[in-house]
């Protein structure tokens, strides 16, 4: 993967877009960063490089929305949950596909069935569905 990509949310979402989860690797200490930052957290580094991270993993919590903001009241009730992939990095995002949520199920990264239809805000989507 090319290194010439910046390391910020913009370019993380034009993965998402092309159908990629991608985290920026440090060169320094190894750490993944998901999302990714210009700045390692654990070693104050500045130079990565794009990696490609599993899409599966396990729930580690969860809430579901109820009352939610404006633009996302159509879909309300929803949930989101916290996934840590495989390899550890942990991910927020809309679950989908079930109403049984249970915290360890296993779940897989969905960049086809998030509802993208509101208005505002307008990005590339990931969700998470059963495995």
């Amino acid at each position: 993967m090319s290194t010439l990509e910046p390391f910020t949310i913009e370019q993380f979402y034009k993965f998402i877009a092309q159908g990629k989860l991608m985290a920026g690797k440090c060169q320094k200490c190894g750490k993944i960063h998901l999302p990714p930052r210009p700045l390692c957290n654990n070693c104050y580094s500045q130079t990565f490089t794009w990696t490609p991270v599993p899409s599966k993993g396990k729930l580690l919590t969860y809430t579901v929305i109820h009352v939610a903001p404006q633009q996302f009241q159509h879909l309300a009730p929803y949930a989101v949950g916290i996934v840590q992939l495989e390899n550890g990095a942990k991910l927020p995002g809309m679950i989908t596909g079930t109403t049984q949520l249970r915290i360890g199920m296993d779940l897989t990264v969905d960049f086809t069935a998030c509802d993208n239809a509101q208005p505002w805000p307008q990005w590339p989507r990931y969700c998470f569905k059963p495995t």
